[in-house]
């Protein structure tokens, strides 16, 4: 067994390149919001690009903007907007999940994503393992085409509903 090292190895000046988030295939934004047009509205509040799907326990939100920290700045951004509920960044990287909870802005800390998997509903699992895409789910709403003040009519519009049918 030689002690040498190969020519071409080389040593980086900077070790943050080796702790850096991988290219990641897939984030998703799982929140108790009970309507997949008021979290579309509430991201395009935060200027946040995604496709939003309702789902049986809550919406989900695709996040459109995969690079560098950009999933866990949107992931805080919401978790600011809807206050007091509390959402989990769930990413898939190199096939494998991290899941992250979030609330009031800040990440609480990471889940196994088998627990965060096993109360989800089917269309998520088949989300996230890449079985279905996006496209693929019923009552999409995009966020990209929402202006700030078509949110804000949105949102006042789904309050007022939410207090007249209690």
């Amino acid at each position: 067994m030689s002690d040498e090292l190969p020519e071409d190895f080389e040593i980086p000046d900077d070790i943050s390149e080796l702790t850096a988030p991988r290219d990641r295939e897939l984030a998703v934004l799982l929140t108790q919001v009970a309507d997949a047009e008021a979290l579309a509205a509430a991201c395009a509040l935060a200027e946040l690009d995604v496709d939003a799907a309702p789902t049986p326990i809550g919406a989900l939100a695709v996040l459109r903007d995969l690079t560098g920290e950009a999933p866990e700045r949107a992931a805080a951004a919401v978790s600011q907007l809807v206050t007091g509920v509390p959402l989990i960044l769930v990413t898939r990287a190199e096939g494998q999940l991290t899941a992250v909870r979030y609330t009031g802005g800040n990440a609480d800390g990471n889940l196994p994503p088998g627990l965060v998997l096993s109360g989800a509903p089917d269309a998520l699992e088949d989300l996230l393992t890449g079985a279905i895409t996006v496209a693929d789910l019923p009552g999409v709403v995009q966020s990209g085409g929402i202006g700030r003040f078509k949110a804000m009519r949105m949102l006042a519009g789904i309050a007022r509903k939410a207090r007249k049918n209690p």
